[in-house]
């Protein structure tokens, strides 16, 4: 009998008062909050940021193709399980989905916005909301936190707050605020997040590598959403972070994984015929080696990775269903996954549909 199926990768709704009620009171007045548009709908406006967060896509998961707008969506239009705990035990099983791993929707933009104290302001706020959020079921409901990264003691702080929180993982800013994540800096901040358990991730357009700014039409920005978090592995391995931390573990969102094997492919070609003339760090195994190891990736309608299981570390491999955002198979997941999965051994399809997030999360000990 196959196991529940897990979600590697869903996300909450931020609730109005999400900022508002729980943002350091030198904060409040900045807040990011709702206003109404006559013309636009609902709108998330973050001060300091040029443009709002529209809801349209939002509140896309099971919407038709031609019926997918920016804006227009209010808060009432919202999936209410986005923002309501109990709602979202029903939205899971019209799915088929047993529990989801869950990461912020407005938290996401924050990732880049410039004010750093500012942003480290929110994330602790919606630290506060999330944890409280997953508490109501938490063998159901995974959450994942956020740091602003300011600097590298107050990471490690912010972790140690996240796991008292009951939170699992720790969503990182693509640029964070000291050096970037291959500087031997931030050495204190990974053995950290190894002893405290929190897998390291990395959401496409938590970057300021990523942007729906792209050349010709405006379709092909949706093609380049994945290279921040491409740019941000080979940051890791080429820079030999995992060779100086045998334990730690890095999980790339929503970015696909059938374009895998040939990444590590590439990245073995540049380091044994390119690293003479591009100096890389200190490595003692290919790079592919580091990455099937080291690096977990997160997926959703992706054909592709389902066919090259065999050229990958099948136990890195975590399907997800995105819900309740614009690129979702919510609420027809089960039809996805019976077209692209059924060719695999029930052994590979539990890893990828259960074991392997419930591994990597301690989910196990809530199943028992």
């Amino acid at each position: 009998m196959a196991k529940p199926i897990i979600s590697a990768d869903s996300h909450i709704t931020e609730a109005p008062g999400t900022y508002v009620d729980r943002i350091d009171r030198r904060f409040r007045d900045r807040a990011p909050h709702v206003v109404r548009d006559p013309k636009r709908g609902d709108l998330f406006v973050i001060d300091g940021m040029d443009k709002p967060i529209p809801m349209g896509l939002i509140a896309a998961a099971g919407k038709p193709a031609e019926e997918l707008r920016m804006f227009g969506a209010r808060m009432e239009d919202m999936h209410p399980g986005g923002f309501d705990p109990d709602a979202r035990l029903g939205e899971q099983d019209v799915d088929g989905i047993s529990a989801e791993v869950l990461y912020p929707t407005v938290g996401m933009m924050l990732c880049n916005h410039p004010d750093f104290d500012y942003k480290h302001a929110c994330f602790d706020a919606y630290n506060g909301w999330i944890a409280e959020y997953c508490a109501a079921h938490p063998d159901r409901l995974i959450g994942v936190g956020q740091t602003a990264m300011r600097t590298v003691e107050e990471g490690i702080e912010d972790l140690r707050k996240m796991k008292t929180l009951g939170l699992r993982g720790v969503m990182m800013p693509g640029n964070p605020a000291v050096a970037d994540y291959d500087d031997p800096v931030y050495a204190p901040f990974y053995e950290a997040a190894v002893d405290l358990g929190l897998p390291l991730s990395f959401h496409i357009l938590t970057s300021q590598q990523d942007s729906f700014k792209a050349r010709g039409p405006r379709l092909n920005a949706f093609l380049s959403i994945i290279r921040g978090c491409q740019d941000i592995i080979g940051m890791f391995v080429l820079g030999g972070v995992f060779e100086r931390h045998p334990k730690l573990k890095l999980v790339c969102v929503e970015a696909d994984a059938g374009w895998v094997p040939h990444f590590m492919y590439r990245m073995d070609h540049a380091w044994e015929r390119h690293r003479y003339w591009l100096p890389a760090g200190t490595l003692t195994k290919k790079p592919s080696e580091y990455f099937r190891e080291h690096v977990y990736t997160t997926f959703q309608d992706d054909w592709v990775a389902f066919q090259v299981t065999d050229l990958c570390n099948v136990r890195r491999l975590m399907w997800a269903n995105d819900f309740p955002h614009s690129d979702s198979t919510w609420p027809h997941s089960q039809d996805v996954l019976a077209a692209q999965a059924a060719h695999l051994s029930p052994a590979d399809r539990d890893l990828i549909l259960h074991d392997n997030v419930a591994e990597l999360y301690g989910l196990e000990r809530l199943e028992r």
